[in-house]
């Protein structure tokens, strides 16, 4: 069993910076893969970026050279920077784990970029 808490969104202006934070109940070193989604209202969730254990990452087109996934064993934390927000990127964002076929999900946390 893996507990996620998500922790670091708010409201930001456009151009501007957060950075969101996962804090896992497992040592993060030994989950295959971890990611972050994001949701925004009507529209489906979606991946935003990927990080595997062997430190592989993959963006989704839109937040390429803006967002950067990464982790903190030490921590147990997983952490996405993101740059230049855009309003099209307010969502709740959720953090994910896959670990040995089962998949966990955080409780979201909220990213509103507005002027």
């Amino acid at each position: 069993q893996v507990q996620l808490v998500e922790s670091g969104g708010g409201l930001v202006q456009p151009g501007g910076s957060l950075r969101l934070s996962c804090a896992a109940s497992a040592r993060i070193f030994s989950i295959n893969v971890m990611g972050w989604y994001r949701q925004a209202p009507g529209k489906q969730r979606e991946l935003v970026a990927i990080i595997t254990s062997g430190g592989s990452t993959n963006y989704a087109d839109s937040v390429k050279g803006r967002f950067t996934i990464s982790r903190d064993y030490a921590k147990n934390t997983m952490y996405l920077q993101m740059n230049d927000l855009k309003p099209e990127d307010t969502a709740v964002y959720y953090c994910n784990a896959l670990n040995r076929g089962t998949e966990y999900w955080g409780q979201g946390t909220q990213v509103t970029v507005s002027s």
